[in-house]
C-alpha cells in the first residue's frame, strides 16, 4: 500500500465529507477511494471514521489521527518542494522588518553580507520601533527583541539581548556616580517609551525588578535615547548591540555593574514554515550563525 496516498485519500474524505466527492478531487474511482481507506485502517489498526449512506464522521480513533495526517501530508510536500531546490540559485525579493537600532547596528551590516554571497536576492528593510503586521505588509521575516513570542507565529532564536546601565563620563562628573540602586531615584533618567517609561527594570536572584525612576526624558526610539545619553543627559539603560564601541572607546561609562538589566531574546519571526522561498531559509541559517552562540558577537 502506498500509505502516502492512502493518507492524502483519508484527509481528502475528512475535508469533503464524501467518499465520492474525494474521489472526483483526486481523479480515481469511489471503489479506489475505499480500498484506501480500508488498507489505512488496516494498518493503523483502528476504524477511523463512521461510513453510512447519508453521512461520513470521524470516529474516536480517526479524530486521534488526522492532525499527524495532515501533518505527515505537509511534511512530505516541504521535502519535495526543499528537494527541488537543490542546485538553484536563491533569488528573488524579501522584505524584512526590525528595529531602527538593531538595523542600524547589526542587522544592516549582515545584510550586506549575505547578499554578497547570494547576488541575485533583493532585500527590503522595513524598520519601526512597533511591531508591524506580517501578513498585512507582506512581511518575509521580522527580527524582534521580545521575551513574549505571539504564538501565530513561527519563531527562530537568533541571539541574548543584553543591556547595561550607563552614561557619559560628563554626566558622571557634574552630578557624580550613583552607588545604589535607590540612589538613582536622585539622578536624572532616560528610558524608553515603549519598553518602560518612568522606571528601570533589572534581574535580581532571578525576579523581575522594577525601580520608578523620575524619567528627565523618554523616547520610542534607543538610538534617541543612545544619543541623548552620549551628550550627557542622564542615566539610560541601552543594549550591548548598540553601545558595546562606546563602552569600549569610554564614551559611556557602565554604571552599577552589579546591577543587570533586563535580558531579552533576539527571534527571526515568520508566518509559516512550510514552502518558505529558499532565499528566506537561507537568510534564517545565516543570522543564525552570525549571531547566535552563547555570546553574541557584540558582546565577545
Amino acid at each position: 500500500m502506498d500509505r502516502l496516498a492512502a493518507t492524502r485519500v483519508f484527509v481528502t474524505v475528512v475535508e469533503h465529507g464524501s467518499l465520492t466527492q474525494a474521489a472526483e478531487r483526486l481523479d480515481m474511482s469511489t471503489a479506489m477511494v475505499s480500498r484506501y481507506l480500508a488498507a489505512l485502517e488496516t494498518w493503523l489498526g483502528a476504524r477511523l471514521l463512521h461510513r453510512t449512506t447519508r453521512r461520513i464522521s470521524l470516529t474516536e480513533a480517526g479524530q486521534v489521527a488526522l492532525p499527524g495526517c495532515r501533518q505527515l501530508l505537509d511534511l512530505a510536500e516541504d521535502v519535495k518542494h526543499q528537494a527541488g531546490e537543490i542546485g538553484r540559485v536563491p533569488s528573488g525579493r524579501l522584505r524584512i522588518t526590525s528595529s531602527p537600532s538593531f538595523a542600524e547596528a547589526q542587522l544592516a551590516p549582515a545584510l550586506v553580507r549575505f547578499q554578497q554571497k547570494h547576488p541575485q536576492v533583493v532585500i527590503s528593510l522595513v524598520v519601526a520601533d512597533s511591531s508591524v503586521d506580517l501578513a498585512a505588509e507582506r512581511i518575509d521575516l521580522a527580527v524582534r527583541i521580545t521575551n513574549s513570542l505571539d504564538p501565530t507565529m513561527i519563531a527562530r532564536p537568533l541571539a541574548l539581548c543584553r543591556s547595561v546601565l550607563c552614561a557619559a563620563p560628563a554626566y558622571l562628573r557634574l552630578h557624580g556616580e550613583p552607588q545604589t540602586a535607590q540612589a538613582l531615584q536622585s539622578h536624572q533618567c532616560l528610558t524608553h517609551a515603549i519598553v518602560g517609561a518612568a522606571q528601570f527594570r533589572f534581574r535580581q536572584r532571578k525576579q523581575l525588578v522594577e525601580l520608578p525612576v523620575a524619567d528627565r526624558l523618554s523616547t520610542n526610539d534607543t538610538g534617541v535615547l543612545r544619543r541623548a545619553v552620549l551628550d550627557g543627559g542622564g542615566i539610560g539603560i541601552l543594549p550591548t548591540y548598540l553601545v558595546g564601541d562606546d563602552l569600549k572607546r569610554r564614551r559611556l561609562v557602565r554604571v552599577l555593574p552589579a546591577l543587570e538589566p533586563e535580558t531579552l531574546g533576539i527571534h527571526a519571526i515568520f508566518l509559516s514554515r512550510q514552502h518558505q522561498p529558499l532565499a528566506l531559509r537561507l537568510l534564517v541559517d545565516f543570522l543564525v550563525e552570525q549571531f547566535g552562540g552563547e555570546t553574541p558577537p557584540w558582546d565577545r
